[in-house]
């Protein structure tokens, strides 16, 4: 299967300038995450892509709406493959915003409030990949499969870091990673004496 973090989210652009989080509950891509998505659906035209499983925020089925309308697929929602809830862009909207917003994704079968309450540990996130992970292995279609998901959510799944609209192959019948760093700290550099 392949995984496709989504594109540049208005989140994503204030949080990278300021290290901050910006207050932004389930952002919208910004012009560039556009860009990322559409190129992403170019790169991956030829990648014998037959099911896109995605995740509820708005920025990731806006990502799998370019990809889907290029591939001329349907989008399956999934919220196993959502992001680990940790910052204000992990609120998503509720299913009723979402059914208005994307009206040509089949949304029936989500909850109303489908994001969790409060943070989630490493140790849950990584849990729910792997039962995705056990779930993909178990039937053929994998291997035709899009995940349009996160950086936490593909980082529990491989143990890499993924850029928004940046994609990698994940083999589910392969084992898990056996360490996943969650957090880089850089040392603080000692004052000159």
């Amino acid at each position: 299967m392949i995984l496709l973090r989504h594109g540049q989210s208005e989140f994503n652009l204030h949080f990278t300038a300021t290290k901050r989080d910006p207050g932004i509950p389930d952002p919208k891509l910004t012009p560039l995450g556009h860009s990322q998505a559409a190129q992403a659906a170019e790169e991956l035209a030829g990648a014998g892509i037959e099911r896109i499983l995605c995740s509820p925020y708005t920025r990731a089925l806006q990502t799998a709406d370019a990809v889907a309308r290029r591939l001329n697929l349907p989008i399956i929602v999934t919220p196993q493959v959502r992001e680990r809830y940790a910052f204000s862009c992990d609120i998503g909207s509720p299913a009723t915003e979402l059914r208005r917003a994307f009206p040509q994704v089949d949304l029936a079968h989500i909850e109303e409030v489908w994001w969790p309450a409060i943070e989630e540990p490493d140790h849950q996130i990584e849990a729910r990949a792997a039962l995705f992970r056990g779930e993909m292995a178990a039937i053929p279609a994998w291997r035709n499969t899009l995940v349009v998901c996160h950086w936490g959510f593909i980082l529990a799944m491989t143990g890499e870091r993924k850029q928004n609209g940046e994609w990698l192959r994940c083999d589910p019948t392969e084992p898990p990673p056996r360490e996943i760093v969650w957090r880089q700290y850089q040392p603080t550099p000692k004052p000159a004496e």
